[in-house]
């Protein structure tokens, strides 16, 4: 396992998951506005859209999903972040945030929000348009060795795929281009409408596209083969201890009442064990991952440091 897996994977996991708060009678009455700060189609407008559906039973209220994109997730961030902290407007972070925080992308930071759970984690994939010369990674490989910079890769400039992509180029000696997209989504529809050669993509927003034949899974980031996609291997086996994973959590404004706090905590920790959430999630190609909020602040706060740490590679 890399060093950079590592420390994601240790993160927080000896942390007892075990908080029950005392629920308040009088939150919410009204519907909790989640603004998704990415464009819709990827994989967390997928994944948030999901919890926002499926959480009205346990929190008592509706949740209406508001997408607001831009600059790699910061702009729907900052909106959330500038609202009332009164509890009726939450957020969805990933590790996109730390890595925009550590390369001076944005002002904003984690722990400028109160972090409430960590709901899901989704393994990264390397996908590709179908008209390459090549249709394994393998070949993929030695056709971006003979031809340096020739292939283009679709990213998040700045965030966390941009990082998964210099990774997989420096675990296996090859040079390509980066080409920014806001989120997963838009980059995909790239590949597929034949404007990018590969790009980091996952299930939720790739799957779909692959059954079609429109484009092809080379390499998944997991450690072990996904169900989903039984026939494509992963880094490890390619040559490459790399896990490549995005997991995702929400977040109120800072100040947040507690008691809103709590009760929203508690809410999404009973839908982290409802079967028929945890196979939408799982159809999507992502896994549920609860983590209360003192088990999520820790996460972040060992995470943010090992991002800065590894930023270099991406930094502007």
């Amino acid at each position: 396992m890399t060093y950079y897996s590592r420390i994601i994977a240790g993160a927080g996991l000896a942390v007892a998951m075990t908080v029950q708060p005392v629920l308040a009678q009088d939150y919410p009455t009204r519907p909790v506005e989640f603004i998704v700060p990415w464009a819709p189609g990827g994989g967390s407008d997928i994944l948030m859209r999901i919890v926002a559906n499926n959480i009205g039973q346990y929190l008592g209220a509706e949740m209406p999903v508001i997408n607001i994109g831009g600059v790699g997730g910061t702009v729907g961030l900052a909106e959330a972040a500038s609202r009332a902290a009164d509890g009726y407007t939450i957020s969805q972070i990933h590790e996109g945030l730390l890595t925009a925080t550590a390369v001076g992308m944005t002002d904003l930071a984690w722990d400028d929000f109160e972090p409430i759970a960590l709901m899901t984690a989704s393994p990264q994939y390397l996908v590709a348009a179908t008209d390459q010369p090549f249709d394994t990674f393998e070949g993929m490989v030695e056709y971006a060795q003979a031809n340096p910079n020739a292939l283009t890769i679709g990213v998040t400039l700045g965030g966390v795929p941009h990082l998964h992509a210099a990774m997989i180029a420096e675990a296996f000696d090859i040079e390509w281009r980066y080409v920014g997209y806001e989120g997963t989504g838009e980059r995909i529809r790239a590949v597929v409408g034949g404007n990018l050669d590969v790009a980091i993509g996952d299930i939720s927003s790739s799957l779909q596209f692959a059954e079609n034949g429109d484009l092809i899974f080379l390499a998944s980031g997991t450690e072990e083969r996904v169900a989903q996609t039984p026939d494509v291997p992963t880094f490890a086996e390619l040559g490459a201890d790399l896990d490549l994973l995005i997991t995702r959590g929400i977040v109120m404004p800072k100040g947040a009442p507690e008691e809103a706090q709590a009760t929203l905590e508690a809410a999404l920790e009973q839908l982290s064990q409802d079967e028929t959430f945890i196979q939408q999630i799982n159809n999507s190609g992502a896994d549920v991952l609860f983590r209360g909020r003192e088990d999520y602040f820790a996460y972040l706060d060992t995470l943010s440091a090992t991002v800065e740490r590894l930023s270099e590679v991406i930094a502007p």
